[in-house]
């Protein structure tokens, strides 16, 4: 092993939402910090989502297999880049609504209360708004919780076509919204990522030094087990170990649990800061169905997503549970998901028979029906001779199936008052497969007991003094919304900490 020869204030292992955010809220501050990013940079063409290409199942997969509980291998959605995932994400960043960070009865059981609450995030969403030069307005959507600034730029303008819809779903009383949208200046159509707004400007201090290509096998701590002295990682097939006095993990819900697992010591025999058991416990990734409108008018199939509809997060007059979160997808050729939704296009071929992809994809509306998952202590990641497992059972069903057909009427009636989507509504059979991980969160969670969570409210491990986790792993429950805004919120807030010490 070749120790490195230089020793750094902070380590940053990942460069997404959680660790981007936080090496551009430290470089300003003189402190020397090493960020390990386990991919490179990511090419332009590959940042290209309008491409039929998306449909390719292995497009944005990472080159390695995980195992389900059965141990079948799988691939995993998720990207190994600067930026991270947020180089392929749809860019929606959303604050969790201000219910979210209490106990909150569901109707497959309780969302549990989280330690901090919505006032203590606040103050960091608009930072991160701003960051991430968020677009929207927050006056129109009935769930929406307090700001106390503005969004830094006004939405995005919708298709003509989407506004129509929107138009006719208003007309049922509901309240279509502005989707909030991180988008860069110069253009709407390019999506704001980790990279753009974390890493290159982190990079433009000179105390700040990124090594890509560096996968990180594991964290060595003193003798004590008290802190982590060094960051073991492969570079060119060849292991280095960098030595630092505090190292960030923000390498995903499941990478992250999975590297602390794999840092045994005699002082930490069940994997590093694992004394409650509870490392990779309680994994949670949403539920999330795309339901389709058909049309007979064409669109251009590249349009951004931009509105959402939250009448039903907390449920409805037949139903008094959580139920979800709705928006629209965008045009279907820009959207990642349907990678993973072949079937979605076997079923339209039925409804459009002789149509080719991009026609079918031209042809249709989509829309994503998500719903919150609850925290399982057998929903686990978890290494088994080396392989890591993910074993997950989706829970809270019955509130995601209501979302659905409540949806699906919704886009019928709509249909009654739009000539031109009187094909028909659609959705597949079943949801999304286990190596689609979107929002995946909750395998570190904070808390104040050690004995009940792995992280202080500060995200710092309670048993390791230097060490940090600021990707979603941090999460006590998930939420009907995305979690991309809740991670660099937080990131913000646990780097002005950092700051002080």
């Amino acid at each position: 092993m070749i120790i490195d020869d230089q020793s750094y204030d902070v380590i940053i292992v990942g460069t997404g939402a959680g660790g981007g955010t936080l090496a551009q809220k430290l470089a300003p501050t003189g402190k020397k910090i090493l960020i390990l990013e386990r991919g490179d940079f990511m090419p332009l063409a590959e940042q290209n989502r309008s491409n039929v290409d998306i449909f390719k199942r292995e497009r944005y997969h990472a080159p390695e297999q995980w195992y389900d509980r059965a141990g079948e291998p799988f691939s995993p959605q998720t990207n190994y880049a600067v930026g991270g995932n947020t180089k392929i994400y749809g860019a929606v960043l959303q604050r969790f609504r201000e219910r979210d960070f209490e106990a909150v009865q569901h109707q497959s059981g309780v969302s549990p209360e989280w330690c901090l609450k919505y006032a203590d995030f606040e103050p960091y969403y608009t930072e991160a708004e701003a960051l991430y030069n968020v677009h929207g307005q927050p006056t129109s959507d009935p769930t929406e919780p307090p700001h106390s600034a503005e969004y830094p730029f006004a939405p995005v303008v919708q298709e003509a076509q989407i506004e129509g819809i929107v138009g006719a779903i208003a007309q049922q009383g509901l309240h279509p919204s502005p989707l909030p949208l991180g988008l860069t200046h110069q253009d709407d159509d390019f999506t704001n990522d980790a990279e753009v707004s974390g890493i290159t400007p982190a990079l433009t201090h000179a105390n700040v030094t990124l090594k890509t290509k560096a996968k990180v096998l594991r964290l060595h701590t003193n003798p004590s087990g008290l802190a982590v002295k060094g960051v073991e990682a492969e570079i060119a097939g060849e292991s280095f170990l960098f030595l630092a006095d505090i190292v960030v993990l923000a390498c995903g819900a499941i990478n992250s649990a999975a590297l602390l697992l794999r840092s045994v010591s005699e002082a930490h025999p069940n994997g590093l800061a694992n004394r409650s058991g509870l490392v990779g416990r309680n994994l949670m990734k949403s539920l999330i169905t795309v339901v389709v409108q058909l049309s007979t008018k064409p669109n251009s199939g590249t349009f951004q997503k931009s509105v959402s509809v939250n009448d039903f997060y907390w449920g409805d007059k037949d139903f008094p549970y959580p139920m979800g979160h709705i928006q629209n997808s965008g045009g279907l050729l820009s959207d990642v998901i349907f990678a993973e939704a072949p079937p979605m296009f076997s079923v339209l071929a039925k409804f459009m028979p002789g149509f080719g992809l991009r026609q079918l994809a031209t042809h249709s509306i989509g829309w994503w029906a998500q719903t919150e998952d609850l925290p399982n202590h057998k929903n686990q990641v978890r290494l088994e001779n080396g392989k890591v497992i993910v074993n997950y059972t989706a829970n809270n069903r019955e509130a995601h199936d209501r979302l659905i057909y409540r949806w699906t009427e919704v886009l019928k009636s709509v249909e009654k008052n739009l000539v031109s989507f009187q094909k028909g509504v659609i959705h597949p059979k079943g949801e999304s497969p286990l190596q689609v991980l979107a929002n995946q969160c909750g395998t570190c969670r904070f808390g104040i007991d050690p004995d009940a969570s792995v992280l202080d409210p500060n995200c710092r491990a309670h048993d390791v003094e230097n060490l940090y986790v600021v990707d979603s792993s941090f999460f006590p429950s998930n939420a009907g919304v995305s979690p991309a805004l809740t991670i660099m919120a937080n990131a913000l807030r646990v780097g002005e900490h950092l700051m002080g010490l």
